[in-house]
């Protein structure tokens, strides 16, 4: 009895794990940008203009430029976001945006959102993008209260726990992005690196972006989650 017991919890906890599993789903094909969409304003208007974005030796790219976004085309709330990345070529910026809704809603360029910070040096930062976020040390790492805003001129940016935590230069990075409710932690090869809390969305497409640097990425899967991953 005891046996057919313990095959039966066996049995159990691997159904939970291969479902789990399966859940998780790679957001591109390795092949072309089927799921994506491009924003890129010079291609409104400049016929030589090219996407930058690609799949390349089955790696999704950002050229950096023209500037602008790879957006999602469905909408996600409560999941975990795991990124592999590099810049091959030199140091340069690019990032994720998450709960991201109307498109070009600051400088004509950038969607609503919550950026999570990709360029050398800096990876894990938080940008509010119209829409805005909280962490503990608000005003050691965003300045002072008086200049806080979502909109251009204000003070947007929310600076990351560590700055160490980063590969060199041509390595893969790992970036794990989990957004749950209003709350949105991230990762870095591991390391903690911020957890906002209130955030005024909790729920938009994903979006990448070119902005000036060329970025390889390798990885991009979601996986629905419905609590974050404990500190």
């Amino acid at each position: 009895m005891k046996n057919c017991i313990a095959l039966l919890v066996l049995a159990a906890m691997l159904l939970v794990q291969a479902n789990a599993t399966a859940q998780t789903r790679s957001l591109f094909n390795g092949k072309d940008l089927s799921g994506w969409h491009v924003d890129v304003p010079a291609m409104d208007t400049d016929a030589k203009a090219i996407n930058p974005f690609i799949i390349r030796n089955g790696l999704l790219v950002s050229l950096g430029t023209p500037q602008g976004h790879l957006i999602t085309d469905a909408v996600y709330q409560n999941y975990r976001l795991q990124v592999e990345y590099r810049f091959a070529g030199v140091p340069g910026n690019c990032g994720v945006l998450v709960f991201a809704s109307t498109p070009r809603a600051l400088y004509k360029m950038f969607p609503k959102s919550i950026e999570v910070q990709m360029q050398h040096g800096d990876a894990g930062d938080f940008w509010c993008i119209v829409e805005d976020i909280a962490v503990k040390d608000m005003e050691t790492r965003r300045g002072p209260k008086a200049n806080w805003g979502i909109t251009e001129g204000k003070e947007r940016r929310i600076k990351n726990l560590t700055d160490t935590s980063e590969k060199p230069l041509g390595e893969w990075n790992s970036m794990t992005i989990e957004c749950v409710g209003n709350t949105i932690r991230v990762w870095v090869n591991g390391d903690l690196v911020n957890d906002g809390f209130n955030c005024t969305a909790a729920k938009g497409n994903i979006a990448l972006q070119a902005e000036g640097s060329e970025v390889e990425f390798r990885k991009v899967e979601l996986t629905p989650i419905k609590k974050l991953s404990p500190l």
